[in-house]
């Protein structure tokens, strides 16, 4: 039977409604549980176009075992990062405070209020290249809460207080004169990074950093420097040539895995096509 991401209308958790797992849509019913039972909370945050997390589901996911435990020890959430990017932004700052890396598929373990303790991104179904199994992972968190409770709990308190300072932090004013002068200087340090050979910045993997373009672009028509809009054409140009590009479908994929803009990764984002659009027409104009 379908479990309750079958009422939602996200295409992501859609394509989990079939899982075995009990899996909750983010929202009052889940944490209510979690509160009542005294269960942690397994959150599984991921987006349709991600590679892994379909990796993930067919290893895990769709896994009776697998799912049998996952629903013995926990009260679990599958979030679309794409329709909550609030809670994926919040508990991305936590995977990344914890382990020093982040990425999709998310996989976070949270006490009953909500407050992150553990995480990581991609576990395999068996211990592979020095990473646990899913499975070792979800007996020894389950282990934790249940017989070391304070370590968890102390854990949890780090990890609020952190997210607390990171989100309360103001952002420095700039000098009112900066101005021009900060322009100038950005421009001056993205254009000592660009590809003259093959346009954008750096080497593989190769991304469309539509903003840095727009830097340079705004930094050629106050000041008429040539070098800024020739690095942007040339790295517009290169892109649409590449098959970063999707010659056939239209549209860019998220980056390139060589320095050519040759091979893509194939994933194609909404929200980079929305700036790329801006920055290809405003080059133009």
């Amino acid at each position: 039977m379908a479990n309750r991401l079958a009422r939602e209308t996200s295409p992501y958790l859609l394509q989990h409604k079939d899982n075995p797992v009990d899996w909750y849509p983010w929202g009052e019913e889940a944490l209510e549980r979690a509160r009542a039972e005294d269960r942690p909370i397994l959150l599984s945050v991921g987006y349709s176009a991600c590679h892994w997390c379909h990796v993930m589901e067919r290893e895990s996911f769709e896994d009776e075992g697998i799912a049998s435990q996952m629903n013995e020890s926990f009260v679990n959430i599958k979030v679309d990062r794409e329709e909550r990017p609030d809670i994926d932004s919040i508990y991305m700052s936590a995977v990344q405070a914890l382990t020093r890396h982040g990425g999709w598929p998310m996989t976070v373990f949270l006490t009953p209020d909500g407050t992150p303790f553990y995480g990581g991104t991609y576990f395999p179904p068996e211990p592979r290249h020095g990473m646990p199994s899913f499975p070792q992972l979800l007996s020894s968190v389950s282990n934790a809460y249940t017989e070391r409770r304070e370590e968890v709990l102390r854990s949890a308190e780090q990890v609020r207080e952190f997210l607390q300072a990171s989100t309360s932090a103001a952002i420095p004013k700039a000098e009112e004169t900066a101005g021009s002068g900060l322009l100038n200087a950005a421009a001056r340090g993205l254009l000592s990074q660009v590809d003259d050979r093959f346009g954008g910045f750096g080497g593989a993997p190769k991304f469309p950093q539509t903003m840095n373009l727009e830097v340079l672009l705004r930094y050629h028509y106050r000041t008429g420097d040539r070098a800024a809009l020739s690095a942007v054409e040339k790295t517009l140009r290169s892109m649409a040539e590449g098959g970063i590009y999707d010659q056939l479908g239209g549209g860019f994929s998220r980056y390139s895995v060589d320095q050519y803009w040759l091979v893509p990764h194939f994933e194609k984002m909404l929200y980079d096509n929305a700036l790329l659009v801006r920055i290809y027409l405003e080059t133009y104009q």
